[in-house]
């Protein structure tokens, strides 16, 4: 197996001529020019985002951790950090690897047959396949073993009637992985199975959601006699808690330190509150000397310093079993408050220009938007609720919540759906 510093060396080298510089204009979604949005512009980025993944792939630098077999090189999580530490300012295709590569191709490397992992894990490498996930519901809120969308069986194949909601990038995406209940007669967390389908199947309907910043990424789904063939089935008939627990798991470290995503953290100047994006904005109001300023800057710089160690160290020990897989609540649950307290700590720098703003600048249009939606980095990728659920539970050993949902699930009380 290739050294870790070598693999590094070789990829410093193969940077400049290939990943062109990060680009904030060109950027996520969420940090894209709110005042300059389109669907032309997010489907030009997706596009932008496949290409790239396929220059990563035909380099040699996607999946770095996936084994050979299947499209990846096979090597180490040590292997994938050290990449990423290279790629700091390039740009890279964070936006179809947040959900393609973690939870989809993660569960699929798990729990997937011999044939799916072959049929669709080279081509989300390539770039080829996008995947989303058909998870939360209408109703569910949280509560993902609550899944009410119905998948019943019809010989060799499943039909699937529902809803899925908060569905991050379903208008463009190819793939979906879905959790739908097969078994009603069973306490609920024992009827579960998960399934993946194509997203333009037949009687797959996605109207998208617009939210304050404009950004219509997130979308709903309605399945209407979805028909699914059982080659498409992901685990074992009502076993699909267990895919889930590996599933959630997988999302939860979105917020850092997943061995299949190839990320550059904050990808240099493109967040919009990391710390220097900050200074920049504190200087350009002619708040750069002020004392409070000051203070602010450095708590969102540190932040983001703890952020980075905090990941570091969570991962490791997950690596080594020095920590459970659960342990990747803890990652979740700073990022989510951090973002928070950054869209704060932005908003209270700017002052009055965050909050009536030229139409022409962008920057601090950013600000007092970023600041409308800042909660949603407390909801998207599990809830932050849940990740201090678990940390309490699962880490710290506290008493679990009680629980009114027992019995067969066709007996559980629910609300109108």
């Amino acid at each position: 197996m290739i050294p870790v510093e070598e693999f590094a060396a070789r990829a410093r080298s193969w940077l400049p001529g290939h990943m062109p510089p990060a680009d904030p204009s060109a950027g996520h979604f969420f940090f894209a020019d709110p005042t300059d949005r389109s669907d032309e512009h997010d489907l030009g980025r997706i596009e932008r985002c496949r290409e790239l993944q396929r220059r990563l792939f035909d380099g040699g630098f996607a999946g770095i951790c996936v084994p050979a077999e299947y499209g990846g090189r096979g090597l180490t999580p040590a292997h994938q950090f050290a990449f990423n530490r290279e790629l700091r300012g390039y740009d890279y295709p964070l936006e179809i690897q947040a959900s393609t590569f973690i939870p989809c191709m993660a569960i699929l490397l798990e729990f997937g047959t011999e044939e799916q992992k072959r049929r669709h894990i080279p081509p989300m490498l390539r770039g080829e396949e996008v995947w989303a996930q058909f998870l939360s519901e209408p109703g569910g809120g949280s509560d993902a073993a609550g899944a009410v969308t119905t998948a019943t069986r019809d010989g060799e194949q499943w039909v699937l009637n529902g809803s899925k909601i908060w569905t991050t990038g379903a208008w463009y995406s190819d793939w979906a992985m879905c959790l739908a209940r097969t078994n009603w007669e069973v306490e609920k967390h024992r009827g579960l199975t998960v399934f993946s389908l194509p997203v333009r199947s037949p009687g797959v309907e996605v109207h998208r959601i617009e939210l304050l910043n404009g950004s219509k990424e997130f979308c709903q789904e309605f399945l209407t006699d979805v028909i699914v063939d059982d080659a498409n089935r992901i685990g074992d008939i009502d076993g699909g808690w267990t895919v889930m627990t590996r599933w959630l798991h997988h999302e939860r470290t979105i917020a850092g330190g997943s061995p299949y995503v190839t990320s550059a953290g904050s990808r240099g100047d493109s967040s919009p509150n990391d710390g220097r994006e900050l200074a920049r904005l504190a200087r350009r109001l002619g708040a750069a000397d002020d004392a409070g300023t000051l203070e602010r800057l450095g708590e969102a710089q540190a932040l983001g310093l703890v952020g980075d160690a905090l990941i570091r160290s969570v991962t490791t020990k997950m690596q080594t079993g020095a920590l459970p897989h659960h342990a990747a609540a803890m990652l979740r649950l700073f990022n989510g408050t951090a973002t928070v307290r950054k869209a704060a700590i932005a908003l209270e720098i700017a002052g009055a220009a965050g909050v009536v703003w030229d139409p022409d600048d962008a920057a601090v249009a950013q600000t007092g938007i970023g600041y409308l939606v800042r909660q949603a980095a407390c909801i998207g990728g599990g809830t932050t609720e849940m990740a201090r659920n678990v940390i309490s539970e699962r880490l710290l050993g506290m008493p679990r919540e009680a629980r009114a949902d027992d019995g067969p699930f066709r007996d559980v009380a629910r609300g109108p759906q």
